[in-house]
Formats: C-alpha cells, sequence, structure tokens
C-alpha cells in the first residue's frame, strides 16, 4: 500500500509506483521515493541514510526503465528540489541538478550566447544531463561544463573539475584516481560563447519543430533506446531490419522513430525489455553489431 509520509522538510512516500513517474508510464513500485525541497534537504537526506541502503537519484524520469518487480532502494526525485539558475558572469551560468535542460536552453539563448541551443531537446534534467553526457544534434553536455559540484552519501560536497572524470559517448566516470566513491551530481557551471540571442532562439524553434516531427511525443517514451555504434545510427540499422511496428505486449518500436520504444497499450516494464532484447538480437543477427541501451534499467523482474 501506498503510504505519504510528510517530513519537516521534504515528502518521503513508501512503495510508490514509479510508473507515475517516469515518461514510459511503466514499471514497478520504490521501496521509498523522497521529493526534498532543496538542495540542504537534500544533503540532510543522505546523511540520514544508512550506509547498507541503496539509493537511487532521478530527474524527470526521462531515461528511466524500472523492472515491473520494483526497486528495493530509497529513490530520490530531484527535478522540483534543486531548481536554481543563476549567471554567475557574462558567459557562466550555475544550474542545479533539477532544472530541466530545456530551460537552460532558453536561458542561454535569451543571454545572447550560443551553444546551448540542444538542451531544448534533451526531455530530462541538467543532473541527468551530465550523468550521461546527453546529447543531440551533434552537441553534448560535457562540452560546455567548466566545473561541477558533488555529493556523497556522508553528505560531504565537492567541486571537481572535467579532468576528473573520463568523458565519453553517453558516458561519464569519476576516476580511478580518486578513489571509489558513491556521488551525485548536484550543481554544475556551464560556459556558452557569445552569440545572437535572436538566432540562438529561432535555432531552437527549429530544433523543436524537427523533433516534433522526429518524434513521437504523443505516446509515452524515453527517447532514443540505443546507443549509435560508431560510424552509424541504431535508428538506420533497426529500420533496415523492418523492425518498426515491432510489438511485445503493449510495446512498439515506433513507426515514426525506429529508436524509440513507446507504451503504446498499457504496456509492462517487462514488455518494454522483452522488445528491447528482441531488437538487438535481430540487429545482430543481421549486421553483427550490438546494440547498447542508452536508457537505465533498475530494478526486479515482477
Amino acid at each position: 500500500m501506498n503510504t505519504l509520509i510528510q517530513l519537516r522538510s521534504g515528502e518521503l512516500r513508501s512503495h510508490e509506483p514509479m510508473s507515475r513517474h517516469v515518461s514510459w508510464r511503466a514499471g514497478g513500485a520504490a521501496r521509498y521515493l523522497y521529493r526534498p525541497v532543496d538542495r540542504a534537504d537534500f544533503i540532510s537526506f543522505l546523511r540520514q541514510q544508512p550506509q547498507e541502503s541503496p539509493i537511487l537519484v532521478f530527474g524527470l524520469g526521462s531515461n528511466l526503465l524500472v523492472r515491473d518487480g520494483g526497486v528495493e532502494a530509497t529513490v530520490i526525485q530531484m527535478h522540483g528540489a534543486l531548481k536554481h539558475v543563476v549567471w554567475e558572469s557574462d558567459r557562466c551560468l550555475k544550474v542545479e541538478a533539477g532544472v530541466a535542460a530545456p530551460k537552460v536552453a532558453r536561458m542561454v539563448a535569451r543571454a545572447g550566447r550560443s551553444g546551448g541551443e540542444f538542451l531544448a531537446g534533451i526531455p530530462g534534467t541538467m543532473g541527468g544531463a551530465l550523468a550521461m553526457n546527453a546529447g543531440c544534434y551533434g552537441a553534448e553536455t560535457w562540452s560546455f561544463v567548466s566545473a561541477v559540484e558533488t555529493v556523497d552519501r556522508q553528505g560531504r560536497v565537492y567541486r571537481r573539475q572535467p579532468d576528473d572524470y573520463h568523458i565519453g559517448y553517453r558516458s561519464v566516470r569519476l576516476k580511478e584516481t580518486l578513489g571509489v566513491q558513491e556521488e551525485w551530481f548536484v550543481a554544475a557551471w556551464l560556459c556558452f560563447p557569445p552569440g545572437d540571442a535572436s538566432q540562438a532562439s529561432a535555432q531552437i524553434r527549429s530544433l523543436l519543430a524537427r523533433r516534433v516531427a522526429d518524434q513521437p511525443l504523443n505516446l509515452p517514451n524515453a527517447g532514443s533506446v540505443f546507443r549509435n555504434p560508431p560510424g552509424d545510427y541504431a535508428a538506420r540499422l533497426i529500420e533496415a531490419c523492418g523492425l518498426k511496428g515491432l510489438r511485445k505486449g503493449g510495446a512498439e518500436v515506433s513507426l515514426k522513430h525506429s529508436n524509440f520504444i513507446v507504451n503504446r497499450e498499457h504496456a509492462t516494464a517487462r514488455d518494454i525489455e522483452s522488445l528491447m532484447a528482441e531488437v538487438q538480437a535481430r540487429v545482430w543477427a543481421r549486421y553483427g553489431v550490438s546494440l547498447h541501451p542508452e536508457v537505465c534499467i533498475v530494478g526486479e523482474p515482477g
């Protein structure tokens, strides 16, 4: 049974259905879900968690699949909590992890800076964008990062530089020389070169129009499901295998964009994951190419 516990600061729910919080609208429940009110509350809550208790931090749930058996972890939702963004100089802004990426794109454009337009096409928070080096339309998040702020389970805050990480295509990992630490992004300093406000805004409108035209935004989805293999595109390979429209239960390979899986009709997480596996198997059988998920899959099978 879902239970709401109102704390002095944030809100804690037990047995919370994650289908309410992920863009696929599918999946099981979290043992606990906490929604902090701000940065200080988030850090305070982390300090209170037992060392052995697993923690999952997420934003808008636009890149997350929770299996039907749910997740035995304390899940913390950043969106709506870490929401501050401010210009700290004429070219750099500090943005907290719960801020939606499209909001940053608009702020950068209005300030007459260029390069941030691609963020309008990322349907998630900046914390998620930092964690996976999210990108689209030829640009990536970490190309504009000058520093980040992170926090560990003990509530200790670190300011780290890009050189502290192994950064690759849809991949960000703290270097081994800094020790094995469990850290979460709290904020980032992003810097953008001068540009033209009207041109940047026009580019955002163009990118959004392209997104509407190319992507199945009318159905629950999690964006691109698979990473592009070197020198190719996952969507091209999937479409070449004739997999558009392929279904497993209520999940379907989108007829509009073959690297999207949509929740066509009350799909379960199992439907979605099974369809992903079928796509991977068919692409491998025909082309000998391994497609690796871009989405994060967590939890236990139902």
